[in-house]
């Protein structure tokens, strides 16, 4: 969905960036993997700190 509109908006974004074609693939691989990058980094962190709490501690402070 998001490739999609990002194609769309290239029309509007053409005049704004120089040295980028408008449907450049590269580019748009990139930027999809540095955003999953950061999103799978973002959740495995918590993650991975929460699977060291013993979940019956955890329930009694709460």
């Amino acid at each position: 969905m998001g490739l999609g509109v990002s194609w769309w908006a290239t029309r509007f974004l053409e005049g704004l960036v120089f040295g980028i074609g408008t449907v450049d693939p590269v580019t748009l691989v990139g930027v999809s993997v540095v955003l999953f990058l950061v999103a799978f980094v973002a959740a495995y962190l918590p993650a991975r700190r929460a699977m060291h709490i013993d979940p019956m501690t955890a329930l009694r402070t709460e």
